[in-house]
């Protein structure tokens, strides 16, 4: 069954199995995909295009004004069942603190960026067998957040009606957000499921948690995530469900990194193998044995120092002590080297 048939040149079939394995399918499916040495170049303009392109997607996403709106009163009200409706508490509370509340504004505009390419080039140069998986994490996990800001368009807190959250941004004047303030028109204000402050931040945690070989570093990674959430959270530009989306988003980044390398990449080996050298072509091989001044021992192999040196002929003159001295001779170039 399965099995094709031919024509052999007598006019007999003859049944010829299929492979049970078709080599022709596509080369991720039959076999992970090997690490390469990244390219600086490379990566720098890949990063840019990148991100140029994920905030002119971000940004043309449709602003749903009505349906983000009904979203976020629907995430509150879920939040509220499962009594974990903190947002409003922890927003009030840290804007009672000016210079608390300043820094959070300044922390959510900028390390955002600053960390993440920070981790980007420490993956770079000192885990260059990582740093590929690594990325495909990154950048799948924004992709799917891309999807994630079209079919599910969401207020933050901040612009509930209702809602009673300060815009820390505003009351303060801080700058840099494009959250809020006179910023606000560049970034679509309704894409925030799911966080991907959380997401990001949460990559840059657990790569430096799993890399990192000094113990505090490691601990200063696993707090990073945590500090942003509470960051997110206390200026209002996220509900704390909005970090749940960017954890599942992430999850979905390791996913694809997983079956593309075959392992995660904290399992890779952190050096790539340099590409290998071709042998040099020695053109004397190609001469025949006399003409690279070797002679034939006879029975294929080459003769060694001792078989090219020439027999002395024994002395006609016939006197005992002649024929011994050439005999001598003669018995120690034949012997075999010591080497």
């Amino acid at each position: 069954m399965g099995d094709s048939t031919v024509m052999t040149p007598e006019g007999r079939a003859r049944a010829v199995p299929h492979p049970v394995t078709d080599a022709s399918g596509p080369a991720p499916l039959r076999r992970p995909r090997a690490p390469r040495r990244p390219r600086l170049w490379f990566e720098t303009l890949l990063i840019a295009v990148s991100y140029w392109t994920y905030s002119l997607i971000r940004n043309a996403v449709p602003e749903q004004r009505s349906e983000a709106l009904r979203n976020a009163d629907w995430i509150w009200r879920t939040e509220h069942q499962l009594g974990l409706a903190f947002e409003h508490s922890v927003n009030h509370a840290v804007n009672s603190v000016t210079w608390l509340v300043v820094g959070m504004n300044y922390y959510y505009a900028t390390l955002h960026f600053v960390i993440t390419l920070g981790v980007l080039v420490w993956l770079y140069r000192g885990h260059p067998g990582r740093y590929a998986a690594a990325r495909l994490v990154l950048f799948a996990t924004t992709v799917i957040a891309l999807v994630g800001y079209y079919l599910y368009p969401l207020a933050p807190p901040r612009l509930m009606t209702g809602g009673d959250f300060i815009d820390t941004v505003l009351v303060h004047q801080t700058w840099g957000s494009m959250a809020s303030g006179d910023l606000k028109n560049m970034s679509n204000q309704y894409a925030a499921m799911p966080s991907m402050h959380i997401g990001w931040s949460l990559w840059c945690g657990l790569m430096i948690f799993a890399l990192a070989r000094v113990p505090w570093v490691r601990v200063l990674g696993l707090l990073y995530p945590a500090a942003t959430l509470v960051v997110i959270v206390a200026t209002a530009n996220h509900f704390w469900l909005d970090a749940v989306g960017g954890m599942v988003c992430l999850a979905f980044g390791y996913t694809v990194a997983r079956l593309w390398y075959g392992a995660l990449p904290h399992a890779l080996p952190r050096q790539v193998p340099g590409p290998r050298r071709r042998p040099v072509l020695d053109l004397r091989r190609l001469l025949p044995a006399a003409a690279r001044g070797e002679h034939d021992a006879g029975d294929g192999r080459l003769p060694g120092p001792a078989e090219l040196v020439p027999e002395r002929p024994e002395p006609r003159d016939g006197s005992q002590e002649t024929r011994e001295t050439a005999a001598s001779h003669n018995a120690a170039t034949k012997a075999p080297s010591a080497g």
